[in-house]
C-alpha cells in the first residue's frame, strides 16, 4: 500500500539491462532493476520519512540554494555533511545494488526532486571525495526525468540522454565522472516527485 495513488502514473520500464560504452563513458542502465510493487513502497517511504533539507552550495563566486532537497546517509568516518545512520530501507536498497554490481558503498546521496523546477546543475561529482574514476551507482523512484552527459573536453560527441523511470539502476564506472559532466535540467511540464539516490564509496577523512 502507498500513500499516492500516482504511483499508478510512473514508468517501469522494460527491465532490461544493458550497457553503454562511448569514449571515456562506461554505463550500466537496468531498467526494472526494482520491481513495480516494491519500488512504490520504497518511493513512499523515502519520501515521507525522509528528513529533507535544502542545502546552501557555493557556485561560482556566490552561496546558493540547491534548487532539489537532500539527504546523506552513512558511516560518520566518510560522510563529513551531518550524515544520517542506514535505515533498513536504506540498508536493504545497498545490499541490492552491492548485489548486482559486485561493488560495495558506504555512504549513499538522497535528492528529491519536488517537481520540474527542480534540478541539478552540469558537474562531475568531487573527486577529493570519492576518487579518481569512482563507481557510482544511481537508483530512481518517482518520476522519470532525464539524465543527461556531456564530455567534458570532446564537443564532437554529442550530449547522451538517458530517462531515468520508477526502479531504474544506473551505474556509472570507469572514466565517466573524470571526463563527462552529467545533469538533470528543469521542466515545464507537470511533474511528480523524484526521489533518487546515488550510492558511494567515500573515502575516509
Amino acid at each position: 500500500m502507498t500513500l499516492f495513488n500516482d504511483t499508478d502514473l510512473f514508468t517501469i520500464g522494460n527491465g532490461q539491462k544493458k550497457y553503454i560504452d562511448l569514449p571515456d563513458l562506461e554505463l550500466m542502465h537496468y531498467e526494472g532493476f526494482i520491481p513495480k510493487a516494491e519500488a512504490d513502497e520504497y518511493y513512499t517511504v523515502l519520501l515521507s520519512n525522509t528528513p529533507w533539507q535544502q542545502y546552501k552550495i557555493p557556485m561560482y563566486d556566490k552561496i546558493v540554494t540547491s534548487p532539489r532537497m537532500i539527504a546523506w546517509y552513512g558511516e560518520q568516518e566518510v560522510v563529513d555533511e551531518n550524515a544520517l545512520p542506514w535505515t533498513p530501507e536504506l540498508l536493504a536498497l545497498r545490499r541490492k545494488v552491492e548485489q548486482e554490481t559486485g561493488l560495495q558503498f558506504n555512504a549513499v546521496l538522497l535528492n528529491l526532486y519536488r517537481d520540474g523546477n527542480d534540478s541539478v546543475a552540469w558537474h562531475s561529482d568531487k573527486e577529493h571525495k570519492i576518487g579518481r574514476n569512482p563507481n557510482i551507482a544511481s537508483l530512481t523512484f518517482g518520476q522519470t526525468r532525464p539524465f543527461k552527459f556531456r564530455h567534458k573536453t570532446n564537443k564532437e560527441i554529442g550530449q547522451v540522454e538517458i530517462p531515468l523511470h520508477h526502479g531504474t539502476l544506473l551505474l556509472m564506472s570507469g572514466t565517466t565522472n573524470t571526463h563527462w559532466e552529467h545533469h538533470i535540467p528543469k521542466s515545464s511540464k507537470d511533474m511528480l516527485p523524484r526521489v533518487n539516490l546515488t550510492f558511494r564509496q567515500l573515502k575516509k577523512f
